[in-house]
């Protein structure tokens, strides 16, 4: 709980600080990338750090926590902490690594905001960042021992079994454990974080959802290769994943985490809801494998969007894994719709004309303009914001103060992030 005096305090000062987060953040990644440059390798991305958006989603990261805390006195947004512990477990973030944030953020406060930062208002945003520090450390240390490792020592080798093209820019690697031992638990649409060393002998990670059962033995991920424009780089890693990894290879590869999937796979009456586009998909497929393996009686839509069949990552999968369901359909729109799918609906996801079951749990991913448009479809049909689950690939930048916004989807994005 906040205390009224820094309640009062932050409530004052939020908006300038809120005002300056932009400096604030880019001056505090350079000042501690350039005092600690051991952090780059292995933890944060490179490419998101190039892009800007990690300094966004800690901006976004920072407000949204703050402005939760004042919105709602005397509780602490635990749900919305679930995400960030979650992504810093899966980089193998440790306790002794907040104090490191702790150190730099607040020196770059101090050096945007000036005099305007007095020792009290110091001493009340201090507060906030260290009720969030606490908050996650406990849920990461429970996250640690439900998955059977120590903080932090997440990484284990797997052997690359089989290596398959989808599409021209994707490709699924399937992977068992390289020492022969258990496999470690995981629920379907859970990610895991691959680790590779680059060129220049710096390691690099990036998150990628498990796109098959995940109870079947083995592991699969699905890598689209990512292409950079204006907004940021290649993708350091899909691009090595690509290029150079082949059947008879190891990756190391984290525990299983990730906040978003199936609850309780032996609900038979829940019906569900899979919403994708473009690479979205992956985790999605996930889910449906789960539940064909399950045999599940329950309702399933698959609903996916994409530029063409040819594009349509796991296409022909998914209309297997909807075939052995009792109760399942699917529904795909494409931009440039082709023969392969003559059913096959044109242009963006709309749902206006799409019977949605009722009392649905719905799964929803894709890039973040898709995510906003679709997820205000489904509140307009009268799906209730619990009933819809997001997950983002990279740092969380759907922010606080999106028409969309719920508490459930309210941004509260890693501190570092893949």
């Amino acid at each position: 709980m906040l205390s009224a005096e820094s309640a009062a305090l932050v409530r004052a000062t939020l908006p300038a600080v809120a005002g300056a987060l932009d400096e604030i953040t880019t001056r505090f990644y350079a000042t501690m990338f350039h005092d600690r440059p051991e952090l780059l390798d292995g933890m944060f991305n490179r490419g998101n750090q190039a892009g800007g958006d990690q300094r966004r989603a800690l901006a976004g990261a920072i407000a949204g926590f703050a402005g939760a805390l004042l919105e709602n006195p005397g509780t602490r947004p635990d749900q919305l902490l679930s995400r960030i512990a979650h992504k810093h477990a899966a980089v193998g973030v440790t306790d002794d690594q907040y104090t490191i944030v702790h150190k730099y953020l607040f020196s770059a406060i101090a050096e945007v905001l000036g005099d305007a930062v007095t020792p009290e208002v110091a001493a009340a945003w201090d507060e906030v960042y260290w009720l969030m520090a606490g908050a996650l450390i406990s849920r990461e240390a429970l996250l640690y021992q439900d998955a059977g490792v120590q903080p932090g020592g997440i990484w284990r080798p797997w052997t690359v079994v089989e290596r398959r093209t989808e599409t021209p820019d994707v490709v699924s690697f399937l992977l068992r454990p390289a020492d022969g031992e258990r496999i470690p638990r995981a629920r379907a649409g859970q990610y895991v974080s691959v680790r590779v060393c680059m060129a220049d002998g710096v390691h690099q990670l990036r998150q990628y959802s498990l796109s098959s059962d995940p109870g079947d033995g083995l592991r699969r991920i699905t890598v689209k290769r990512v292409t950079g424009d204006t907004a940021g780089p290649d993708g350091e890693v899909s691009n090595l994943l690509h290029d150079t990894v082949r059947e008879g290879d190891e990756l190391l590869l984290s525990a299983p985490f990730g906040d978003v999937f199936l609850d309780d796979p032996v609900d038979t009456t829940t019906p569900v809801v899979l919403v994708s586009a473009g690479i979205g998909c992956t985790p999605m497929t996930g889910i449906l494998a789960h539940l064909a393996g399950l045999r599940s009686i329950r309702r399933v839509l698959v609903l996916h969007a994409d530029r063409s069949p040819a594009d349509h990552a796991l296409r022909t999968e998914t209309h297997d894994l909807v075939d052995q369901l009792r109760n399942a359909r699917s529904i795909f729109w494409y931009e440039r719709p082709g023969p392969e799918e003559p059913a096959a609906r044109t242009g963006p996801m709309d749902l206006s004309d799409t019977e949605l079951p009722d009392d649905a749990t719905v799964f929803l991913c894709g890039p973040l303009p898709f995510m906003r448009d679709v997820r205000g479809q489904l509140l307009s049909a009268g799906v209730p914001a619990r009933r819809i689950r997001y997950e983002v690939f990279g740092p969380d930048l759907w922010l606080p103060g999106s028409p969309v916004e719920s508490p459930r989807c309210s941004a509260l994005p890693e501190f570092v992030s893949s």
